[in-house]
């Protein structure tokens, strides 16, 4: 089945910057969140995908590289843990002209191992103040038994008679414009050089077992979902004397039940009663630090906000954090004694016509009237 455009997997256009891809990604990721999406399985499947289309387009190299080839482009966009890109037909093709400059001929040297993707889940309290994490990583690593030579212990690998080590064959073919010089990878030892007449037991001969790795992460405070870490050497076992790949810990951070992230800054409703917005009252409200005092003052109108310096999430890049903003919202009652609504009638015929009359906000038309004048 034919991949979706990237570009169409999160919604933007082609010309969006990365504020705009970042954004996009963190709205996809609450909405198809699996812990939140009625279809968990599709909810996984859609994270997915857009999990993909993001590394992609949020890394500049790779981005570049997908406008101008698209899915089929060289290394192609798989995602991570396959060892390097794959050049499929194309080095048959070099190999036949350019004497195996791809393929087999590069096969022989170190090759580095392949790099790994890990998924982490932190809480919004997590990802405001930074967490160090244990992840458990299933990864190949060199054989403990043949020390990665995958020959049997007092045993070596021999030169293949075939290729006499070089790793590849060469063919002529006689055609009308000419000799016409093949050279391939070595059908008898695949491109290594060498024979393993006596696999190692305990590996198959492949040089790797999988193990699970438990490895700490530090995540630093202020990252938000999209984020990646990586991890240098914690992939897979390389070949031939490689060094191993890198892991990389994508962040997904859990939506808070109470508060909600605009950058580095917290916000959050907290609602009143008309008597506190009325005569001013002063309320305690939480955040990421416990319960604080807020002053409200007399004549609060519902939809006011007031700011809390300091109390937001910690800056990734730079120092301090930043604040939360707290958006109060006055409520009117639903039930009231009889007592209560004799109260209020009286406090009702207190206020003279004129008062009500200058309160009262202005009509559409005045406002029209007012932009004009």
């Amino acid at each position: 089945m034919s991949k979706r455009d990237y570009y169409e997997v999160l919604g933007v256009g082609r010309d969006a910057g990365e504020t705009e891809i970042k954004k996009a990604y963190r709205r996809l990721i609450k909405e198809f969140h699996p812990d939140v999406h009625s279809d968990k399985a599709f909810a996984e499947e859609k994270t997915k995908e857009i999990n993909e289309a993001y590394e992609v387009l949020s890394d500049p190299e790779k981005r570049a590289r997908y406008d101008q080839f698209g899915h089929a482009g060289p290394g192609g966009f798989g995602g991570f843990g396959e060892g390097g890109p794959d050049m499929g037909g194309f080095g048959d093709i070099f190999d036949m002209f350019f004497g195996g400059g791809f393929g087999g001929g590069q096969r022989r040297g170190p090759q580095k191992g392949a790099d790994l993707r890990f998924n982490l889940s932190i809480t919004f309290e997590e990802a405001a103040f930074g967490v160090e994490k244990e992840v458990d990583i299933p990864r190949l690593e060199a054989c403990d038994v043949c020390g990665g030579s995958g020959a049997e212990p007092g045993t070596s690998a021999t030169t293949c008679s075939t290729c006499h080590g070089s790793g590849r064959v060469t063919t002529v073919a006689k055609t009308l414009l000419g000799n016409m010089q093949t050279v391939r990878t070595c059908p008898t030892c695949g491109g290594d050089g060498k024979i393993i007449s006596k696999p190692c037991l305990h590996c198959g001969g492949h040089g790797k077992v999988r193990k699970r790795k438990r490895i700490k992460v530090k995540v630093p405070g202020g990252v938000d979902t999209g984020t990646r870490i990586r991890v240098s050497g914690e992939g897979e076992a390389g070949d031939r004397g490689g060094p191993p790949g890198d892991l990389y810990v994508f962040i997904e951070v859990q939506p808070h039940s109470f508060f909600e992230r605009d950058n580095d800054d917290v916000t959050c409703q907290v609602p009143i009663n008309f008597v506190q917005a009325a005569l001013g009252a002063e309320i305690e409200v939480p955040t990421l630090d416990g319960k604080v005092s807020l002053k409200i003052p007399e004549g609060t109108q519902t939809g006011a906000v007031f700011r809390i310096r300091g109390k937001g999430i910690k800056r990734l890049r730079g120092t301090g954090r930043g604040d939360q903003r707290i958006e109060v919202k006055v409520t009117v009652p639903t039930r009231l004694s009889e007592k209560q609504k004799e109260l209020l009638r009286e406090f009702g015929r207190t206020l003279k016509a004129e008062n009500i009359e200058s309160e009262k906000e202005k009509s559409f038309f005045e406002k029209m009237k007012d932009a004009f004048m």
